[in-house]
């Protein structure tokens, strides 16, 4: 049986007004009669006080005022509701105001001025900042800013900041007595564990160099915490003057170690010095010249001539030392062969492929060279007298790339390394020998030796003019790799007449200004940019169209990586060079200026290059670069990759070919050697692409995001990955050097450009993944043809994720520590917890890419806060053993 429904009468209508306004009338009444006894008492005794506020006497007024004030003070209330004397008093609010400017004592007014702007913090209509008019007027001597209590100041900082956003216009002393408020608010907030709110309400004022006076030896910690995690945040040059007080304010307290960091990335030596002076002991000289090794900071004129020790530590000459001593411990030593990492008899190929042909020969000159990177060992080039065999089981350039291999096999041992290289530099074939002079210059990457033997080695087959264009290219290659960051000023003399020479050929003077580029990364050096940039002018529209000229773009964007806005001379030329090679390093050099800032408009600009549609004639590179860039500045800030990460799902759907080419890259540049399971997900779908290209990105990206991490779920995606491209042997090469690069260092390294504590972007190793990176977008032109020896590069960006304790004497010594997930603990109350599902090891250990370490015990103070790399351990006195085992 169907229901009937009623129609509602007029009078149940709830949307007539007429009713509708009865039911709220009904409902105030019902709630005045719900009032309870006590509730009823006191709004009795609130209208009370209001009617003897409105007598003439001004003692009446003294004594009424009063009694408000307590009444206010000793209510009590839950923490989700308001007070009920400051609920009951809303009726009430427009007649005090009114009040307040009739009556004439100044006494009973600051009284009432006090309570109005109590009020005013809850029941200011139109925005008026009536919290804020009134404060001012009761005034705000001594402690009667926070006499309302916690919220109460909260509510005024904000209404402080509105009022400066306001009167911005205004002339300085117009806006003075702000400053005033805000200096009386910043102690309150500053002793009460609100340091955040303290240094938000100075940045909203434009003074955030002011708490520097305020942050006191517990609570500066805090202060400098969040200013250096708000500084990515900010607008420049707000994000300069964030790090330089938090800097200040380590100084003020003693943090050499803390200061050095932000020193650096404020990039003025002159800071640099200031730390190291500061340094009350050697051990703390030490940690710096630890913090500056992995950084590639190299001023040795900081150090006492005699100090050998502490040279070694900012030459970081005992890297390899320590790396095979973590090797030990771990048990890692035994070199292992490509077939170890391959695993073909995972592989369902029902198809044999033919073991000895020179491409897969070539794969696994590569596979082993990453394996086994810095070890010394290997079963392929160093094993017996074997080496020359295999290198004579490549060909042509695969040969350079298979004698090349010993210098990563031999990586950051310059002593050894060079006599193993020694017996290939006298070789009849010049490819060959080309190969050992490129491992010369990779061996030395990110080690500093006092021979120089880089220099002194290659240096004389640039100079000399009957070597071979093979012999130079490599000899050219080397020294930017072994001298990358050093501002070394010979290399740079031995650079310039390569690149400005237009008699020799394209690849000679590009890879000369990529290495020019490499030496003076970041210091906008103006000679070697000028010669670049009449290089560029000069040469014919033929060698500008040539693969290797991108290389040239590439050395000129990299002299100005991280300088931001100090390139707007260079762009400005660039415009006047009508080949499309100008655009693309324009592009190049505009992402490299503000990579890791995560500046937003600058990320919308390249979206907005990605987004046109070009034609079929029109050169598309300066597209792929865009894409690059939008990873390059993305990567160092968490929001913005997440945000970036996204943005590519788009591109790859709506893009042009060259776009998606480059989505695949830009994703391992943002998440390199992080293997988010997200991201696999996604480029795994990407490497059965019908586009080929994409697909070939798409797996060497997988290589890059997993580089070094041994990561079981990406090894089984490479390995099917292999089955599906066994009959093509250009996609098959690049499976194995993806996998090579999974197993990298047997998964003892890292290729991403940041560390302590993803605070740090280390320029050489940006560059280092950036220039194999570049020669993927044209993968069929240059890395899978004759130029696979650009990713030799990769030597920049490859460093051990380890953590290694040393005692005062710089001696090994094992520490207990908690090894777990880092969380953001930034402007969180108390103690928070800042690493989540730890395990406790004995160093040294391993840090993957989201990890953190902090001490387990209070046997050991650490020299610096971030345990990462080397940090030295001093002996706590206070430490007693059986108290901690009772714990």
């Amino acid at each position: 049986m169907v229901e009937k429904k009623t129609v509602p009468s007029a009078s149940d209508d709830v949307l007539n007004p007429k009713t509708a306004a009865e039911k709220i009338k009904n409902k105030a009444k019902d709630e005045q009669d719900e009032l309870s006894e006590e509730d009823q008492q006191l709004v009795n005794e609130l209208e009370m006080i209001v009617e003897r506020l409105k007598e003439s006497s001004v003692e009446i007024h003294r004594a009424a005022l009063q009694s408000l004030n307590s009444i206010i003070r000793t209510t009590t209330g839950s923490m989700t509701s308001v007070p009920k004397p400051l609920k009951y008093l809303k009726a009430h609010y427009e007649t005090l105001g009114e009040l307040f400017e009739k009556w004439m004592d100044e006494n009973n007014k600051r009284e009432l001025a006090s309570i109005l702007s109590l009020l005013g913090m809850a029941y200011d209509r139109d925005n008026k900042r009536d919290c804020l008019k009134y404060r001012l007027l009761a005034g705000i001597d001594g402690e009667s800013i926070s006499e309302w209590g916690h919220e109460y100041v909260r509510h005024l900082a904000m209404e402080v900041g509105e009022e400066y956003s306001l009167k911005l216009d205004s002339e300085a002393e117009g806006r003075s007595y702000l400053l005033e408020v805000a200096q009386k608010i910043v102690p309150f907030l500053m002793k009460h564990n609100a340091e955040a709110d303290a240094v938000d309400l100075l940045e909203e004022l434009d003074r955030h160099e002011l708490i520097e006076k305020y942050a006191t030896k517990e609570t500066f910690e805090r202060v400098c915490l969040y200013m250096i995690s708000c500084a990515p945040l900010l607008a420049p040059p707000s994000d300069l003057g964030f790090l330089e007080t938090a800097r200040k304010i380590y100084r003020k307290y003693g943090k050499p170690s803390q200061c050095l960091p932000l020193s650096i990335r404020l990039g003025q030596q002159e800071l640099i010095k200031e730390d190291w002076e500061s340094c009350s002991t050697r051990t703390e000289k030490a940690q710096l010249a630890f913090i500056m090794a992995r950084q590639q900071v190299h001023m040795p004129e900081l150090i006492d001539e005699d100090d050998e020790e502490l040279l070694a530590c900012m030459n970081n000459t005992n890297l390899s030392k320590q790396y095979l001593n973590l090797a030990r411990d771990l048990e890692l030593l035994d070199p292992k062969a490509p077939e170890d990492i391959y695993k073909s008899h995972l592989e369902n190929t029902s198809v044999e492929m033919t073991l000895d042909s020179a491409r897969h020969n070539l794969a696994s000159t590569f596979v082993n060279a990453f394996v086994n990177a810095g070890y010394g060992t290997d079963k392929l080039m160093t094993a017996n007298a074997e080496g020359k065999d295999w290198i004579f089981k490549n060909k042509d350039m695969g040969m350079l790339s298979a004698a090349a291999s010993l210098g990563m096999i031999m990586l950051w041992d310059v002593d050894i390394g060079l006599t193993q290289i020694d017996k290939y530099m006298y070789s009849e074939d010049n490819t060959v020998k080309s190969g050992a002079i490129l491992a010369i210059g990779m061996l030395s990457s990110g080690v500093h030796d006092e021979a120089d033997a880089a220099k002194a080695l290659l240096s004389e087959y640039l100079v000399d003019e009957n070597s071979p264009a093979l012999v130079k290219l490599a000899a050219i290659s080397g020294l930017g790799m072994a001298y990358a960051g050093t501002m070394n000023e010979d290399i740079v003399e031995l650079l310039l007449p390569v690149i400005s020479d237009t008699d020799i050929t394209i690849d000679l003077s590009s890879i000369a200004a990529l290495s020019a580029g490499l030496v003076c990364i970041g210091s906008g050096n103006s000679e070697v940019s000028s010669v670049i940039l009449q290089a560029m002018m000069e040469r014919m529209d033929t060698d500008l169209n040539h693969k290797y000229a991108r290389f040239m773009a590439l050395g000129l964007s990299l002299l100005y990586l991280g300088t931001q806005d100090k390139n707007d001379a260079i762009l400005e030329t660039l415009k006047a060079i009508t080949h499309p090679i100008g655009k693309q390093a324009s592009i190049l050099m505009q992402a490299c200026a503000y990579a890791g800032s995560g500046n937003v408009l600058e990320v919308q600009k390249m979206l907005h290059l990605c987004a046109e549609h070009l034609g079929d004639k029109e050169d598309q590179l300066p597209q792929a670069f865009a894409v690059l860039g939008v990873g390059l500045i993305a990567m160092g800030e968490g929001v913005g990759s997440e945000m970036s990460l996204r943005t590519f799902d788009h591109l790859m759907q709506y893009g042009e070919p060259f776009v998606r080419r480059a989505v695949p890259l830009a994703m391992a540049l943002v998440c390199a050697s992080n293997p988010l399971v997200s991201v696999l997900e996604t480029l795994n779908k990407f490497s059965h692409d019908n586009d080929k290209a994409v697909a070939t990105s798409a797996i060497f990206a997988m290589g890059a995001v997993g580089a070094g991490t041994n990561n079981a779920r990406l090894a089984q995606l490479l390995r099917q990955l292999a089955t599906y491209y066994h009959k093509d042997a250009d996609m098959l090469f690049i499976v194995r050097i993806a996998q090579g690069l999974l197993h990298m260092g047997k998964g003892a390294m890292t290729i991403n450009p940041y560390h302590h504590d993803r605070t740090l972007l280390s320029h050489t190793s940006l560059a280092g993944l950036l220039i194999p990176l570049v020669a993927m977008i044209n993968a069929e032109k240059l890395i899978l043809t004759d130029s696979h020896f650009l990713l030799y590069y990769l030597a920049r960006a490859m460093y051990p994720r380890f953590l290694i304790t040393l005692d005062e004497n710089l001696e090994s010594i094992s520490a207990n520590v908690r090894v777990g997930q880092a969380v953001d603990a930034v402007g969180q109350v108390g103690r928070p917890k800042t690493i989540t599902g730890f395990q406790s090891h004995d160093t040294p250990v391993l840090l993957a890419h989201s990890e953190r370490a902090e001490m387990a015990t209070e046997k050991y103070i650490s020299l610096t806060n971030v345990l990462e790399g080397f940090v030295i351990l001093k002996k706590n006195p206070d430490y007693d053993e059986e108290e901690e085992e009772s714990k």
